[in-house]
């Protein structure tokens, strides 16, 4: 049997984090629970601590921020992160490390959103939040995963190594999603059951200003692992720019032979300059791209 590590990010969760280690200890008894404190001003690390939890500190805000000194100061077989909120319930969490372990997927998704997410869930903008964030991904990468930012996750000890964890907030829950599709790692979804916070526990997620990270980061990365589909898609907006501004140009050239709007020719031509170089811009990265895919797929290879 390999080792599971049970990963816990928290701040200011004394209200639920002592019930999420006992239950989660109570799951995987085998497994090591971590509970890494984020700058905590109440008594998540001393509850934490009184349960049983080994108790880490990232002095750096932000989950992403977390997770990165998670992956890399962890050495474990199989990785099960879960929200400090109680909002997860422990049931789940041997069925997704045995398909970490006995199944070689490399990352179990709790599909919240399929269950009972929208009917617990009391907050309208999150609900909307994720509905949009997951059809722009799949809409992106022709993919079809229900649950995008869900925080109840299994990993391989390869996905956890090899992935680098660029985001510092909310958004690494995207990134990890995207990363996954882009190096086509084995992917497996289960639906899990969701319950809202108890009373007296808050989000420390900002609905307005963490949702637009996530769509930067989206279009970041979109732009980062599918640069000729994303300046593709620039150079085609930019040549329907020329041609709506050169046709009546154009027209007017035929009927009387005379340019009478230079201007507006001039800018004709520079988007399409600008076409031109968006186009050919996307097919050198796209190469780049590809033989960075290449690379990775050799490290994956190696990888012990």
């Amino acid at each position: 049997m390999g080792l599971i590590a049970v990963l816990i990010p928290c701040f200011n969760e004394e209200k639920t984090i002592g019930k999420v280690v006992s239950d989660f200890k109570e799951a995987l008894p085998e497994a090591t629970i971590y509970v890494y404190d984020n700058n905590s001003s109440d008594r998540t690390v001393t509850i934490a601590k009184e349960t049983g939890a080994t108790v880490c500190y990232e002095l750096q805000q932000g989950k992403g921020n977390v997770i990165r000194s998670m992956f890399r100061q962890i050495d474990a077989d199989c990785y099960l992160m879960i929200d400090g909120d109680d909002t997860y319930p422990a049931k789940h969490a041997r069925e997704m490390v045995d398909l970490i372990m006995e199944k070689g997927v490399d990352m179990v998704i709790g599909d919240r959103l399929s269950s009972t997410y929208f009917e617990e869930n009391k907050r309208p903008f999150h609900n909307f939040g994720n509905k949009l964030v997951r059809n722009l991904i799949n809409f992106i990468w022709k993919s079809n995963v229900r649950d995008i930012m869900t925080g109840y996750r299994a990993f391989s000890k390869p996905f956890v190594k090899l992935f680098p964890v660029m985001s510092g907030g909310f958004e690494i829950e995207t990134e990890m999603t995207i990363h996954a599709l882009d190096k086509r790692f084995f992917l497996k979804e289960i639906t899990i059951d969701y319950r809202d916070r108890p009373e007296g526990s808050f989000s420390k997620l900002n609905t307005h200003k963490d949702g637009m990270k996530v769509i930067k980061t989206i279009f970041s990365l979109f732009k980062e692992y599918s640069p000729l589909k994303f300046f593709g898609w620039i150079s085609l907006l930019l040549s329907l720019v020329a041609t709506v501004l050169f046709i009546p140009i154009f027209i007017d050239y035929v009927e009387t032979g005379l340019v009478p709007r230079f201007p507006t020719l001039i800018v004709s031509c520079f988007a399409v300059l600008a076409a031109l170089l968006s186009f050919f811009a996307g097919l050198l990265l796209d190469s780049i791209i590809r033989n960075e895919r290449k690379s990775f797929e050799i490290k994956r290879n190696n990888f012990k």
